[in-house]
């Protein structure tokens, strides 16, 4: 038998390394703060944080980040990976008690923090987690170590991807806990590189790389860090999602691709500013992470071009189940528009009902998926992971149809769906319903307590600004094309629906909102 080390597999540490080490004078990253990175550069500070974290003492096993969009995040994430310290980043628009659970649940000892932002917060976080040894600043901080004064004066070594073991724990991705605590979802480093060649076989990118990054570098906006570079591009940073910043950086730096999620392109298209701006470079837009409903991301396409390329994953299977290409999306088939696309190349996929036993063309059933993407299990949930993974297929909790030629069609989450009278009420289906309505901005349907029928459909609605409407027109839209059973017994007109940290409608936050106050 040939010794394993042989064979060993590459990892994502090794194509950035292998990347950053071609043309090292190219520019590989402009800052939030228009600092201008080059490859070499670039992996210089890697080895510097690198060596800083292996100086520690004590060594720190398990990291957290807590950041805004800082040029210094990359260097940290790549510098505590080269280093062997798993990770994990806090959501920037977190809370001190949701910070503290990720603390004390995936054992970190370690708190990186932006400090221009943060040090209360940390402050706050030093006093009740015991287990923090080490309290890391970036930028000015009476509370952690200034990193940045330390690291300076560290001589850079070439960067060398470490020995890792394909199913060694790299990262801990925290879900967003809108069906109850949040779960530590182990992504290996079989799981990261799976991600990273998907992404490079399946995603269309352009010939010349520029790409916008405008979603947190800590989830995210630094999902296509190895891509990029691999692609021999350049990421340009910002602070964070502004549509205005936005499209002021893709006129500037004539920006290629950008990663959104439905809600950052719908507030785009949306601004009374949309139109000042040349945003001709633009090639492709990945998007994901929510559903986009046909009417909006038809509008999307006819206001910026054939340009849109859909990704379909979660964090236990990361970024690419599914993809459906810029060319598959067919504006005048609204069907084909409600897709998530079809299986890439290195995943299984199957549609199964609650037997586990895969269902026709056109009938709903749960996306189940198999192969190298999947996570390692959920930590410290050994009884999670074994239900999430019954049967020998993950199951991703979304409840879909396929057509004849292959394409997914998203309907609802299984935990979502309604259930009104004994019949079944999928809510997408009943979003995209309410889009097609011209002053209708944004919806989510949800099933409350209801006396006769167990659960009633009930419409939360966004207007366009300054509009009027009578919610019997809405209700008797749905019911009109799709029946008395999915038509909402009840509309409710807000000026915003709650998101969860991942940018998606929080229906958990709006069920407690409308349920029955005893």
């Amino acid at each position: 038998m040939i010794d394993e080390i042989v064979r060993q597999p590459v990892t994502t540490m090794d194509m950035i390394a292998q990347a950053l080490s071609i043309d090292t004078g190219r520019l590989v990253v402009t800052g939030a703060a228009g600092e201008k990175l080059t490859a070499g550069g670039f992996a210089a500070e890697i080895t510097r944080y690198q060596q800083y974290f292996e100086g520690l003492e004590p060594k720190p096993r398990r990291a957290a980040i807590l950041a805004r969009n800082r040029i210094e995040v990359l260097y940290v994430a790549n510098g505590l990976n080269f280093a062997g310290i798993v990770n994990t980043a806090l959501h920037p628009m977190g809370a001190v008690d949701d910070y503290l659970y990720v603390l004390e649940d995936a054992g970190i000892d370690t708190l990186v923090f932006d400090a221009d932002y943060y040090e209360d917060m940390a402050a706050a976080l030093k006093e009740r987690a015991p287990g923090l040894r080490h309290l890391l600043a970036l930028g000015e901080s009476k509370l952690g170590r200034p990193m940045a004064d330390e690291v300076a004066g560290i001589a850079p070594r070439p960067l060398v991807a470490p020995y890792c073991d394909p199913e060694s724990l790299f990262r801990i991705a925290y879900s967003g806990g809108t069906t109850g605590k949040p779960k530590g979802i182990m992504t290996m480093h079989r799981t990261a590189t799976t991600s990273a060649i998907i992404q490079l076989v399946s995603w269309e990118w352009p010939k010349e790389v520029r790409h916008l990054i405008c979603a947190p570098l800590s989830h995210s906006g630094a999902a296509v860090l190895t891509s990029v570079l691999v692609k021999g591009g350049s990421m340009i940073v910002l602070p964070g999602f502004d549509p205005v910043g936005v499209m002021q950086a893709i006129e500037q730096h004539r920006i290629t691709s950008v990663l959104m999620v439905p809600t950052m392109v719908i507030a785009l298209i949306d601004h009374s500013r949309f139109g000042e701006f040349d945003l001709s470079s633009l090639e492709v837009i990945f998007y994901g992470a929510s559903a986009f409903s046909p009417t909006r991301l038809k509008q999307a396409i006819e206001k910026l071009g054939p340009i849109f390329f859909q990704f379909y994953g979660q964090s236990e299977a990361p970024m690419s189940v599914t993809v459906m290409r810029r060319d598959e999306h067919d504006v005048n088939d609204p069907l084909r528009l409600a897709s998530c696309g079809r299986p890439t190349q290195l995943m299984r996929v199957a549609l199964l009902d609650d037997a586990m036993n895969e269902v026709a063309d056109g009938d709903p059933g749960e996306i189940c998926v198999r192969g190298p993407l999947l996570m390692g299990g959920y930590l410290n949930m050994p009884e999670e992971t074994a239900k999430v993974v019954e049967g020998g297929w993950l199951h991703t909790g979304d409840v879909a149809v396929r057509s004849p030629d292959g394409f997914l069609r998203i309907v609802d989450r299984k935990k979502d769906m309604i259930v009104t009278g004994g019949f079944n009420v999928f809510a997408r289906e009943v979003e995209d319903v309410l889009a097609e309505h011209p002053l209708v901005r944004q919806s989510a349907v949800i099933g409350v307590p209801d006396p006769k029928w167990g659960e009633a459909v009930k419409a939360v609605v966004v207007l366009q600004p300054g509009a009027i409407l009578d919610p019997e027109i809405l209700i008797a839209m749905v019911r009109e094309r799709k029946g008395s059973v999915q038509a909402p017994k009840s509309v409710e007109f807000v000026d915003s629906i709650p998101l969860s940290t991942v940018g998606k409608p929080d229906k958990k936050a709006l069920r407690l909102r409308y349920a029955p106050k005893n």
